[in-house]
C-alpha cells in the first residue's frame, strides 16, 4: 500500500471529527488552555512565597527562597509544555497528563488541609485536564505519528 492510500485512509478514519488548522483539534487547544492556567497559578504561588518571604512571614525560614525559584522554574517548565500542547507536538502529552496526576494529589492534599480556595479549583483543572487529554480526538492528534503542523515527520 503506497503512501497515498494510507494517507487516505487516515484521513477517511477522522472523517467528522472536529479539527482546526493544522490538525488541531478543540480538545488539545482546551487542553493547553487548562496547562497555561496551571501554569499561571504556580507562578501566583511561587510569587507569594517570594512576597512572604521578604517581610519574614515565610512558612519556611531556611527554604523560603528556593521554593519560590523552584516554583517559578516549575511554571516556566508547564507553560512550556501548554505552548507543546497548543503546537499538537507529541512529547507534550505525557508532561500534561504527568501534570493533571500531580495537580490532583497536590488539590487532594489542599482539601485535605482545608484550603479550599485553592484545592478545589486544582481538583477541577486536574479533572478537566485528564478529560481534555485522554478523550479520543486529542488521543488521535496527539498519538498520530505526525509532530509537526505540516504533517512531516519528526527526525529521530
Amino acid at each position: 500500500m503506497g503512501s497515498r492510500s494510507k494517507e487516505r485512509a487516515r484521513a477517511q478514519a477522522s472523517v467528522g471529527q472536529p479539527e482546526l488548522a493544522h490538525g488541531h483539534t478543540p480538545t488539545v487547544t482546551a487542553a493547553a488552555a487548562v496547562q497555561a492556567i496551571q501554569s499561571a497559578a504556580i507562578l501566583l504561588a511561587a510569587i507569594l512565597a517570594g512576597i512572604a518571604e521578604a517581610e519574614g512571614k515565610s512558612y519556611q525560614d531556611a527554604g523560603g527562597i528556593a521554593i519560590t525559584v523552584i516554583g517559578v522554574c516549575t511554571a516556566i517548565a508547564l507553560g512550556f509544555v501548554a505552548f507543546g500542547l497548543a503546537g499538537t507536538r507529541r512529547w507534550s502529552r505525557t508532561p500534561a497528563l504527568l501534570t493533571q496526576l500531580f495537580t490532583g494529589i497536590i488539590g487532594i492534599y489542599l482539601v485535605q488541609g482545608q484550603r479550599w480556595s485553592w484545592g478545589i479549583p486544582a481538583l477541577v483543572l486536574c479533572v478537566a485536564g485528564f478529560v481534555l487529554l485522554l478523550c479520543p480526538a486529542s488521543t488521535r492528534a496527539l498519538t498520530s505519528g505526525k509532530d509537526k503542523p505540516g504533517g512531516q515527520m519528526a527526525a529521530g
